[in-house]
């Protein structure tokens, strides 16, 4: 279960990204403050597997590199997809042509991973939020009972 912390009126999204990072990673939505659940053995297994296939085929071509839990803060949000996929021309890089730390900008593609004992319509809700604002797609890979379906969204 998922951790929530209200944030005071006084708060913003600035005060929230000057605050420590949290393991695992707390999320800004809402003006509250939302931490991530722990990620477990098939959460991680599943989530490096997308990672590194994404990456093998988007990478050689410099068409799209993936980002695993890579805080993107967009909107009034700052979110921490369990898959980030920029295409590679919208990946943010510095004056000196590296990719930046941070990243101000919606990925173009959203992965969220999820278990039964997750908190589904808050991933959802961070999946639609992403589908409004993402210049393409937001998906869900949802595990019941051990096994692997891809819900896409329109």
């Amino acid at each position: 279960m998922a951790m929530v912390t209200a944030v005071s009126q006084e708060s913003s999204l600035a005060e929230f990204l000057e605050l420590p990072e949290t393991k695992p990673a707390s999320e800004y939505i809402n003006g509250k403050i939302h931490q991530k659940p722990m990620p477990q053995g098939k959460h991680s297994t599943l989530q490096g597997r997308l990672v590194a296939e994404i990456n093998r085929v988007g990478q050689p071509e410099k068409l799209a590199y993936a980002f695993p839990e890579l805080r993107c803060t967009f909107g009034d949000r700052s979110l921490v997809p369990d898959i980030a996929v920029f295409e590679w021309a919208n990946i943010p890089v510095d004056e000196n042509g590296e990719i930046q730390n941070r990243f101000s900008v919606a990925p173009d593609w959203v992965i969220e991973i999820l278990f039964p004992e997750q908190n589904p319509p808050r991933v959802i809700e961070k999946i639609l939020f992403s589908l409004l604002t993402t210049r393409d797609k937001a998906r869900l890979a949802h595990c019941p009972r051990g096994l692997l379906s891809h819900h896409f969204l329109p």
